[in-house]
């Protein structure tokens, strides 16, 4: 069985699907962390892909926590240089406990075809080798722009963070994510924004630096196409920012990647 982990973004969507193609729709089992602060919408899109791929995506979801918030105020703790905590046990720990209990013999990821994310998966693959990590956008050379239009062909509408000017699907309220992304949160979700500045205050620490949210310069920061990364069901990756020697050559050669 190969497990598909699908964030209910573009890229793992896709690359679900791709290795539905490649292996069969009854060997790939595609499995979703649902978190209380995604977007409504995910619904919809959730039972769009199901309907795409032909079985069901599996939800499962953290025993403790239902949301960022929950584990702010929980473990008294945002982020810092290990990464967000949310993500550790909202999605990883999530992920670690089913790789103990479904046996596999691969796990889909959704890293596209750039320098940076082929960088990311050589480095995953070097420090999680017992994932079996698949990576089939890297394989087939495509980027997020191309899983846009690869989904938009097969009739299926983006998720509304996208629509909305995101760069990917997170939680709306992203612990990771820089001023611009909190005074876009601040216009587009002031309920979710009024919610973290009062989980910061109550803390005594900020998601960012420098500044807490409520004394946050309303033009501070700007808006870009990826505003943060994407939140995927790992923490940071070691070594993550220095390029392997091998980048070069899984670019221009990206089956190699199954080989490291």
């Amino acid at each position: 069985m190969i497990i598909a982990w699908w964030s209910a973004g573009v890229t793992s969507a896709v690359a679900t699907k791709l290795a539905i193609d490649e292996y069969g729709v009854d060997n790939v089992l595609p499995v979703y962390f649902h978190i209380d602060t995604a977007h409504e919408d995910n619904a919809r899109f959730k039972a769009e892909c199901e309907a795409w791929y032909g079985r069901e995506i599996v939800t499962h979801k953290a025993e403790k926590y239902n949301n960022q918030f929950d584990v702010i105020r929980k473990d008294k703790y945002i982020n810092g240089a290990g990464g967000a905590r949310c993500t550790l046990v909202l999605k990883k720990r999530v992920r670690m406990k089913l790789e103990k209990e479904l046996e596999y013999s691969g796990q889909v990821f959704g890293f596209e075809y750039s320098k940076k994310e082929i960088n990311r998966a050589i480095r995953f693959s070097e420090q999680y080798p017992t994932a079996l990590p698949l990576f089939p956008l890297i394989e087939n050379k495509m980027t997020k722009p191309e899983c846009l239009y690869y989904l938009e062909s097969a009739g299926i509408k983006r998720p509304k963070m996208y629509e909305l000017g995101y760069g990917n699907n997170n939680c709306i309220g992203c612990v990771k994510g820089g001023m611009g992304y909190w005074n876009k949160i601040r216009k587009d979700f002031p309920d979710v924004f009024a919610e973290m500045a009062k989980a910061e205050r109550e803390l005594g620490r900020s998601c960012l630096k420098g500044t807490f949210l409520d004394d946050l310069d309303p033009n501070a920061g700007r808006e870009q196409k990826m505003i943060m990364p994407d939140c995927g069901n790992f923490c940071d990756i070691e070594f993550a920012d220095i390029m392997h020697k091998n980048v070069e050559k899984i670019y221009e050669e990206p089956k190699q990647l199954r080989l490291i």
